[in-house]
């Protein structure tokens, strides 16, 4: 038989037993702190109607969306985040009780060009609130980010915070027409990484004057303590209504976060964040972590438009995606949290052929009273190799369980990391592999 090529399609991975446990570790961590805020599970298809997504998502998500016809003829897409979705069962579930907070953790694709820290397929983990306007709301998300970042081990890291309504009135400041206000966004997105005058280049390319592209950089630029910063946007942009209201909303949810438990600092007033969707229109924000040097790792903010344009009524909504990818390359490369072991606590070895039904007894035996136990299925006999077996898949405890031991309604217990070993009356086996399991691992490492 020809042997087959044994490829995989760039931008996607397999993810190993050991990189497993810990993803399905973080991901419990994430469903913990969702549930203690009273945030509801949901699962969607992963295949929608392309026209679910025509005209909620940006151009550039239209253009990396992985769009298709089916058997059937029917345009059809992979969806490309978690959010329309939620806006499309939002609209066909108009029972549902509200304020509706749910969650949902589920991989989504797009056809971009892979990168550190960027894949064509990756998992989103997403918390929303819909049909509420109140800070609260907003405050809420912003608890919950802090809280799932610190549960998984992060110590260091800022949420940037700022309004799309602060935004717009930005732009009408700097005297830029409506059609230049796009422009004005995209770039000082990017000030962070190619600085004022980077900025101030794109914004003149992009044909605004340079006395207009002076003013945004004087805006974006505006730095200090939060309440600081606030303050003098508002001065800035007094004579508009709308950008003063964003200012407000900013303030209000900040003034909420201590009741929360997150620490003033931790979340910072950002002139210059814009977020790359285009249907937020209120609070926006992003959590950054600067060593490594990843991006954000978590993105979102108020969008009242978007579920209201399914349900056929105003439904304010704010959530925001924790990029699980991008967290889990922290999370490995600053060993922040330590690597679960995948394996079995035991495994029961076989002594040999007529040694295979007790050895499969006592495994079940020892699973009833709650032991995760592993039995050797290769060729019986053999100790050495089955101990070494066991070593391999990081088993702490092995059980020998010979002729010897069955004539005495024994089992012998041996600790893979000492090597040491000792006779346990079988009936008692369960409670002594407990105790041991229990004492590893509460030992420090």
């Amino acid at each position: 038989m020809a042997r087959t090529s044994a490829q995989r399609l760039k931008g996607f991975r397999d993810f190993l037993p050991q990189t497993m446990a810990l993803r399905k570790h973080v991901i419990g961590t994430f469903e913990r702190v969702f549930q203690s805020y009273g945030f509801l599970p949901w699962e969607t298809p992963t295949l929608e109607y392309a026209e679910t997504f025509d005209g909620k998502s940006s151009e550039e998500a239209q253009t990396l969306m992985y769009r298709f016809a089916d058997r059937g003829g029917r345009e059809v897409a992979l969806r490309y985040d978690l959010t329309v979705p939620l806006a499309r069962v939002i609209g066909m579930h108009p029972d549902l009780p509200m304020p509706f907070k749910r969650y949902h953790i589920a991989p989504v694709w797009r056809a971009e060009r892979p990168q550190r820290g960027r894949f064509r397929e990756f998992w989103q983990c997403d918390v929303d609130t819909v049909g509420t306007a109140q800070p609260s709301a907003d405050a809420e998300i912003l608890a919950v980010v802090s809280e799932c970042l610190t549960a998984v081990g992060f110590s260091t890291y800022r949420i940037a915070l700022n309004n799309r309504k602060t935004l717009s009135a930005l732009a009408r400041y700097s005297g830029a027409s409506p059609g230049q206000a796009g422009h004005i966004y995209r770039s000082i997105d990017k000030l962070s990484k190619i600085g004022a005058d980077g900025v101030r280049a794109e914004l003149l390319n992009a044909g605004l004057a340079a006395e207009a592209s002076d003013r945004v950089l004087e805006l974006v630029s505006i730095e200090g303590e939060n309440a600081e910063v606030l303050d003098t946007l508002e001065r800035y942009l007094a004579a508009d209504s709308e950008g003063v209201s964003g200012v407000r909303e900013m303030r209000a949810v900040l003034d909420l976060l201590p009741c929360f438990g997150v620490e003033p600092r931790a979340c910072t007033v950002d002139p210059a964040l814009a977020r790359g969707l285009d249907y937020y229109t209120g609070i926006v924000f992003e959590t950054l972590v600067e060593e490594p040097k990843v991006g954000s790792v978590t993105g979102g903010g108020r969008y009242d438009d978007l579920v209201g344009a399914f349900a056929g009524r105003p439904l304010p909504t704010v959530g925001t995606s924790l990029g699980l990818e991008r967290i889990m390359e922290v999370l490995e490369e600053l060993h922040l949290t330590p690597a679960p072991r995948v394996s079995a606590d035991v495994l029961v070895t076989v002594w040999d052929e007529n040694a295979l039904p007790n050895a499969l007894t006592l495994s079940m035996e020892l699973r009833l009273a709650g032991v995760p136990t592993e039995v050797y299925l290769g060729a019986p006999g053999n100790l050495r190799r089955q101990l070494t077996h066991a070593d391999k898949l990081g088993i702490p405890l092995t059980i020998l369980a010979g002729p010897d031991e069955h004539a005495r309604d024994e089992v012998t217990v041996r600790d893979m990391v000492t090597g040491e070993q000792r006779p346990v009356a079988r009936h008692g086996a369960a409670t002594h592999l407990r105790a041991m399991i229990a004492a590893t691992q509460e030992t420090p490492a």
